[in-house]
């Protein structure tokens, strides 16, 4: 009987070392990998912006920079094409359905709170007026919160906040304004928490 309480124990312990293994390869060894990618891609971005030529979205490829001030001065994230896994492996992801950023319509984006660099971590500390800023080729976007993403939590088949006038299909859109999406939990769950704003500011870039 000693033996086998003995096994078991010893087999409990090598299962607990590997959850915590794994756990901490989720939170530690993604975001190492992602960080590195993230940085690559708004290298990469930076200088394609050298080149005037303008450059379709591409999946998977850096499109414009995010900056949330209320996250600090460094603060500052490269959006990329697509909101499949390895798109949000390598930063924020761009819903492709939806508009781009400063042209009327909804520019939507998506982000993890844990795990591969867990760039919208802080996303529910954001509140009403809050800014959002979103640097392009040419231009710098500043939009201003309408909400607290802690405030809505959605479906994943609730994709009327995708729309380009979000619960409004049959609306035309005249405003441009940005919706981020995130994990409503710490850990993972398919519900999302959602902020929208609106386009308070276009600057052109020097």
């Amino acid at each position: 009987m000693r033996g086998i309480v003995r096994g078991l124990g010893i087999v409990l312990l090598v299962a607990g070392v590997g959850l915590l293994g794994w756990v901490g390869w989720q939170d530690f060894g993604t975001g190492v990998t992602s960080n590195r990618k993230m940085g690559e891609a708004e290298d990469a971005l930076r200088a394609q912006w050298k080149t005037p030529a303008p450059v379709e979205p591409t999946t998977g490829e850096p499109i414009v920079l995010l900056r949330i001030p209320k996250f600090g001065d460094d603060w500052e994230k490269p959006v990329v094409e697509g909101v499949g896994t390895d798109d949000l492996a390598s930063g924020i992801g761009h819903y492709p359905q939806t508009q781009l950023p400063g042209r009327p319509g909804n520019f939507a984006i998506a982000g993890h709170r844990v795990t591969h660099g867990s760039p919208f971590r802080r996303l529910l500390d954001l509140g009403k007026g809050d800014q959002v800023i979103v640097e392009t080729t040419d231009t710098v976007y500043t939009y201003e919160l309408d909400g607290s993403p802690r405030d809505l939590t959605v479906k994943p088949t609730d994709t009327w906040v995708l729309e380009p006038v979000p619960g409004k299909p049959r609306e035309p859109a005249t405003k441009s304004i940005i919706t981020l999406t995130t994990c409503q939990d710490l850990f993972h769950s398919p519900d999302r928490s959602v902020a929208f704003g609106h386009l308070i500011r276009a600057s052109q870039k020097s």
